[in-house]
């Protein structure tokens, strides 16, 4: 199977506008550098392409029809679809964004420039050969995001369930203690550890959460955490302890921001500490994180998060926005009925997450094996 320079094969822009154009209720898709799909009320593009994330949290995504895009997104069309099939391009992109991810560069925010896309050499097999592998593929997509609708469907559960004992938290109708997180914490939020390139090394001291470790995720992940050289009193400083909640304080979009998760239980041997785009709060005894975390998810919660968010490059929160933020403070234990409930509707997504795991751990393989040119014994040149 030859392999092309894909600049030769595809013509790449970008869109123009700012990142904080979206709009909730807008008609067409928006196109960022966050994997979520933002809306927008007008459209400057209409084609079938592949989107590249141009900085920050590097993915691809497959789009066919109106929509419009950030000025760091790539969008990326075949010249000619008789040899160059989109959604080929667009798995094989899947696969090549894990390298465009070490290749890129910057410091807070990472990014990539136009020639790691073109430069970049694609397998390319005859039309009839890429729209075979195309369908495998998309038919092992399928089930993935089969999985993925009951994995939001349990999510959708738990807003339900906390709405049916708690009550909207605008309308409050239980009449629940009101108070501002400043009210319910032990001591003052911290922003966390910025750590610089040659910090990070697998012989490092302490493990390190960054925001892709807890965005869309109700407890922050702690497994396969990246490792960093800190000194003693940085662990000290910025060392989570189970319960804490971390807050996403910065983001390329409005939706990213003050996004929650709560640090689960982890071994108490190992020192993980959080990164410089994260504010730690440590709630009282008063407020369950667990609790905590899902009324974050509330529109009630959400809406406030907005208020007091600035936009400019960047969308960011201060710890004095978090701070003013207010939530309802109905009594622990009953939290605590809410936790059992929770806890059973976790137990069985996770049996779903298992699942997907392993779905997406097979789609990998297909892809390994189509762009090697196994998938159907060719031999790859």
């Amino acid at each position: 199977m030859r392999k092309v320079s894909l600049g030769s094969l595809v013509n790449i822009r970008t869109g123009k506008l700012d990142a904080n154009a979206s709009n909730p209720e807008g008609k067409y898709p928006f196109f960022t550098c966050s994997r979520e799909t933002l809306k927008i009320d007008t459209y400057s593009y209409d084609c079938e392409c592949v989107l590249v994330a141009g900085n920050g949290d590097l993915n691809v995504k497959y789009y066919n029809g109106k929509f419009d895009a950030y000025q760091r997104t790539y969008i990326i069309e075949s010249i000619d679809k008789n040899i160059l099939n989109v959604k080929y391009l667009y798995y094989f992109m899947q696969l090549y964004v894990s390298k465009l991810r070490q290749m890129s560069i910057g410091g807070v925010i990472k990014y990539i420039k136009l020639n790691y896309l073109t430069d970049a050499k694609i397998p390319l097999p005859n039309i009839e050969k890429q729209n075979k592998i195309v369908k495998v593929l998309e038919k092992a997509q399928e089930l993935i995001d089969k999985r993925k609708a009951q994995i939001e469907a349990l999510d959708q559960l738990t807003q339900s369930v906390f709405l049916e004992m708690f009550g909207d938290p605008w309308i409050n109708p239980k009449k629940w203690r009101v108070k501002k997180i400043k009210e319910v914490i032990k001591n003052k939020p911290i922003n966390g550890f910025f750590a610089k390139n040659e910090q990070y090394s697998d012989k490092g001291n302490a493990k390190i959460i960054w925001i892709s470790d807890f965005i869309n995720k109700r407890s922050a992940n702690i497994h396969g955490l990246k490792k960093v050289v800190a000194t003693e009193e940085d662990i000290k400083k910025y060392q989570v302890k189970y319960g804490d909640i971390l807050f996403c304080r910065s983001s390329l979009n409005v939706d990213g921001i003050g996004k929650a998760a709560y640090v689960p239980e982890f071994p108490k041997d190992e020192n993980i500490i959080f990164e410089c785009h994260i504010i730690k709060i440590t709630l009282s005894d008063e407020v369950l994180p667990e609790f905590f975390q899902v009324l974050s998810e509330t529109k009630f919660f959400r809406n406030q998060i907005i208020k007091h968010s600035k936009t400019s490059t960047m969308t960011t929160i201060s710890q004095s926005g978090i701070m003013e933020c207010s939530i309802i403070v109905p009594p622990v234990q009953i939290q605590n009925q809410f936790l059992q409930i929770l806890k059973k509707i976790e137990y069985e997504k996770q049996k779903l997450q298992n699942s997907l795991s392993l779905l997406n751990d097979n789609f990998n393989s297909l892809m390994q094996r189509a762009f090697k040119g196994e998938l159907f014994n060719d031999k790859c040149m």
